[in-house]
């Protein structure tokens, strides 16, 4: 094998860990998690800066498959940063699929998910305007999961919410996209300055077709940002 052919076995991974599912409607399901290095995005409320801050370390797409099928947790989720921007994440995420494990991957929004297995559950997200980030969405993934939808993917759309307008934005996004009953929709409020019961009370007042999510991982472990 050439060094370039190898070059595309490997990942720059910013940490492995087990813990339990955080968000998403695979919430507190025990998980595995391969962050990869690296963002192309900025977002202001980012919570995983040392993807992009710190320097990576290198492994093989083999050697990750092992450490995984070595921990005994039949399910994944690969997340950064943002995977997508690494091209060895498709051959990790056909391997890993390969021995059968079900597959998540986090993705930011802004990059094509066009060539993700279907069998690989995408939790996609939609940043909204507090995240300073909006226009960064990529256009043609809704396509892309309308496609998967039909195929059978469970796939998942995720909005951050800063704060009421950012409600109103989403809901006007959903609307004008009629994503409506296509794939679940999860609404997830900053905190502290979005309160989670503000959020709900936003949502059972305009009728919201969305799930309200907090991030279980930081009423377990307030103030951990890693490894969890």
């Amino acid at each position: 094998m050439t060094e370039s052919r190898s070059a595309e076995n490997i990942l720059q991974v910013s940490e492995l860990f087990y813990s339990i599912q955080g968000e998403s409607t695979r919430m507190g399901l025990p998980c595995l998690f391969i962050r990869l290095s690296g963002c192309n995005l900025r977002c202001h409320y980012c919570d995983a800066a040392h993807t992009w801050t710190e320097a990576g370390t290198a492994y093989s797409v083999a050697s990750l498959k092992d450490w995984a099928l070595a921990q005994g947790c039949g399910l994944v989720e690969l997340t950064g940063g943002e995977p997508l921007e690494q091209k060895a994440v498709y051959p990790l995420m056909h391997a890993l699929l390969a021995d059968d494990l079900e597959v998540l991957l986090e993705s930011n929004g802004s990059v094509d998910i066009g060539q993700v297995p279907s069998a690989v559950g995408v939790i996609l997200d939609v940043k909204s305007p507090g995240s300073g980030m909006a226009e960064s969405w990529h256009a043609a993934n809704l396509d892309v999961l309308r496609r998967r939808a039909q195929a059978g993917s469970r796939d998942e759309l995720k909005f951050v919410l800063s704060d009421v307008h950012d409600f109103h934005w989403a809901m006007a996004f959903i609307r004008g996209h009629r994503l409506q009953g296509l794939l679940p929709l999860l609404f997830s409020p900053l905190q502290p300055q979005f309160p989670p019961h503000e959020l709900a009370e936003l949502m059972m007042a305009y009728r919201a077709p969305a799930r309200l999510q907090l991030q279980l991982h930081t009423l377990l472990w307030p103030g951990r940002q890693r490894g969890v």
